[in-house]
């Protein structure tokens, strides 16, 4: 597997049927809220060096991808923070440690730009807490949601 920081525009035709797989298999309320990106959005953040794309391919096919939103910290604004948009590996991928090693190789790329935080959310259905608590993150709070329509 190699693990590379990619940009948008070389692999967003990559990423969409990941992306929608993805979707199928994690997303909460699809009977209300369906899958729509706002690439214009994502290409803004990465026009500004604000959004990260971290992929794992093997053999040149993408297997998953890290994606994460760089952005100083509106507490700490001494800080640059990290915060995770999507995370995901194919079926195929979950075998062995391709994960760790995709956030690894993020963890160590971005402690290289001297961002000083990272956030992983995870989906209380789906966690993956133990392989985030290996690679020493902490739970720090909890979100709740509401579907309000």
């Amino acid at each position: 597997m190699k693990f590379s920081i990619e940009n948008l525009a070389k692999v967003r035709r990559e990423i969409e049927p990941l992306l929608e797989q993805h979707w199928q298999e994690i997303a909460l309320n699809k009977d209300i809220i369906k899958m729509n990106p706002d690439w214009e959005g994502y290409a803004r953040l990465d026009n500004v060096n604000a959004l990260r794309i971290y992929t794992a391919r093997k053999d040149g096919v993408m297997m998953g991808y890290f994606v994460v939103i760089v952005s100083k910290s509106l507490h700490y604004r001494d800080h640059l923070f990290a915060n995770n948009d999507v995370i995901f590996l194919t079926q195929p991928a979950r075998k062995g440690l391709t994960g760790v090693k995709l956030i690894k190789f993020a963890i160590e790329s971005l402690a290289a730009e001297g961002i000083t935080k990272l956030h992983i959310n995870t989906k209380a259905h789906q966690p993956f807490d133990a392989i985030l608590e290996r690679l020493n993150f902490e739970e720090i709070e909890r979100v709740y949601s509401l579907v309000l329509r």
